[in-house]
């Protein structure tokens, strides 16, 4: 039986474990009330106190921001970050819009990034845009 609508499968073109962790350094992760009760559960913390550990308000915009934490590549990344591997440390556990990330086949600073690497000859570059 032919199926009516065949659900394309769509590959990445893009690998993260070749990439320093760009989207980590975005100033503004959104989270939402199931991200925080995500956080909260994986800590056993309850909602108010992951709330008030992991995020900050942005006033101008009223909402929820994941933290962030000083990096030795970009000025800052999100706190959850590990720095020396740079990878998530709550994968399991991230923001729906990390998970989303990025929302196409292609990641754009992962093809700049292939760019420069191949036009620094340096497999290990990392640009910073």
């Amino acid at each position: 039986m032919k199926k009516p609508f065949p659900i394309p499968v769509v590959r990445a073109r893009y690998s993260c474990a070749k990439c320093p962790a760009y989207c980590c350094s975005y100033p503004e992760i959104e989270v939402t009330p199931r991200d925080i009760e995500r956080l909260a559960k994986r800590f056993e913390l309850g909602y108010r106190e992951a709330e008030e550990r992991f995020t900050k308000v942005d006033a101008k915009e009223k909402v929820r921001l994941l933290r962030h934490q000083k990096d030795t590549v970009f000025d800052t990344v999100c706190m959850f970050l590990d720095r020396k591997t740079r990878r998530c440390t709550v994968y399991e556990s991230r923001p729906g819009v990390c998970r989303d990330y990025p929302d196409s086949p292609r990641c754009g600073y992962y093809d700049f990034l292939r760019f420069e690497r191949a036009h620094q000859d340096d497999p290990d570059f990392i640009a910073l845009t």
